[in-house]
Order: C-alpha cells, then sequence, then structure tokens
C-alpha cells in the first residue's frame, strides 16, 4: 500500500508563490510515476505535473510550465509542488497521486492524498 499526505496549500495574491508538499510512505518498489493534479469546482480533474521514477524526467501542463516546479526528495519520501507567479485560474483543490505506469492520466492513478486547496485572489 502507498499513502499520500499533501499539505501547504492556503490563500495568496496573484504573483505570489506557494510550495506543496506530499509526504509519502508505504510500498514504493512499484510506482513508476508520481503527480500533481488539481480540480476545481465544476471542473474535471486535471494534470499539472508528473516526475517519473525511473529517470527522473518531468512533464508539465502547458498552462503551468515555467511557472511550475515538480521534485521529489528521497531521503525525506517527499514530492513537491513549487508553484511561482499563481493566477486567479490556479484556483483549485491540488492532489498528489501515484501510478504503477508511466501516465498522465488520472485513470491511471491508483493512489491519491486527500488534496490541499489553493485559492489565489486577483
Amino acid at each position: 500500500q502507498v499513502q499520500l499526505v499533501e499539505s501547504g496549500g492556503g490563500s495568496v495574491q496573484a504573483g505570489g508563490s506557494l510550495r506543496l508538499s506530499c509526504a509519502t510512505s508505504g510500498y514504493f518498489y512499484n510506482i513508476y510515476s508520481l503527480g500533481w493534479f488539481r480540480q476545481a469546482p465544476g471542473k474535471e480533474r486535471e494534470v499539472v505535473a508528473i516526475i517519473y521514477n525511473s529517470d527522473r524526467s518531468t512533464y508539465y501542463a502547458d498552462s503551468v510550465r515555467g511557472r511550475f516546479t515538480i521534485s521529489r526528495d528521497s531521503a525525506k519520501n517527499t514530492l513537491y509542488l513549487q508553484m511561482d507567479s499563481l493566477k486567479a485560474e490556479d484556483t483549485a483543490r491540488y492532489y498528489c497521486a501515484a501510478s504503477r505506469l508511466r501516465s498522465r492520466s488520472p485513470a491511471d492513478f491508483l493512489y491519491w492524498g486527500q488534496g490541499t486547496q489553493v485559492s489565489v485572489s486577483s
């Protein structure tokens, strides 16, 4: 089993920064992808950023590329999402997730955290 616990959300003004953390625990030997997703009210859950364990390569959604950075500290068993130059449209609940596949699709992610709210005011 894999456990994921997010923290670091909050309210910030447009242009500001936040860093989300995801504490991971459990059996990770077969986890291929770790990622951040978000869901705004009335919208579908969407991918934000992915990091692949095999080679530490990353993927970013077009809407966040250049502003957000995903990283993983293996020693601390923690996944991060550094969010800079935040915009009002970044407002959503952010989820950390893990998959046994090399994927960006939420449907392929088996393990999810409870989420943390990010609110950006313009």
